[in-house]
């Protein structure tokens, strides 16, 4: 803020005593009156003066002007907000800004969808919503992972007892599975992967014929 002050007084004309030339002869005082009051927009250290000027104004009317305007903004500085004192000094804390400022920088250019992602607008495929890799489980009251080592997607494959699905167990026995109870889930949870694999080798097939590109 020290330096926003400063930039207004280095605003002003000054003669070799630091002092504004209307100011040489007498003091002028720091409480300013005008017809139209000013407004404030103190988080951006804004002033607003609305009184217009006169034609062709002469210098020492606008160096006039300009401390009256920095002389306001002062004294509304000093009046309305709160100012306390620590180690680093004395600091005053501005209000937020109430006049929206133009950018620096023009808006960025948008990013160009990949070929999935048109893809899915095109099929209208959601993204799934991005959860961590943790679930609570409610069992054993703690948090274990979804997926890999003791996941929760291995549930039951450590289990020493398992109930018997009987219609599964007539289909395995006709098809002559020897596969174990034990290791049905885990073999299923295998094959899935393998399906989903081969899903995504489909869609990225298609996806290359329909860009025209070699399949």
């Amino acid at each position: 803020m020290s330096e926003a002050l400063d930039a207004l007084e280095a605003s002003l004309p000054f003669d070799n005593n630091g002092k504004t030339p209307e100011l040489n002869s007498s003091k002028s005082s720091i409480t300013v009156s005008k017809p139209i009051p000013y407004t404030f927009d103190l988080g951006n250290l804004l002033l607003n003066d609305a009184n217009p000027l006169p034609p062709n104004p002469s210098q020492a009317h606008l160096s006039a002007t300009a401390r009256d305007c920095a002389q306001a903004l002062i004294n509304q500085l000093l009046t309305t907000c709160p100012i306390t004192s620590s180690s680093d000094g004395v600091l005053m804390t501005l209000p937020p800004p109430s006049t929206p400022l133009p950018r620096e920088k023009p808006l960025p250019a948008e990013k160009e969808k990949t070929k999935w992602e048109k893809f899915a607008a095109k099929k209208g495929i959601k993204d799934k919503k991005k959860e961590g890799k943790m679930v609570f489980d409610e069992e054993t009251q703690e948090w274990v992972p979804k997926w890999g080592y003791k996941g929760r997607n291995k549930d039951g494959e450590g289990d020493w007892i398992v109930e018997v699905d009987e219609k599964k167990e007539k289909k395995k026995e006709g098809k002559g599975n020897e596969v174990g109870v034990g290791g049905e889930g885990r073999r299923e949870r295998k094959e899935k992967v393998r399906r989903n694999e081969r899903s995504q080798r489909a869609n990225e097939r298609r996806g290359r014929k329909k860009d025209g590109g070699g399949g």
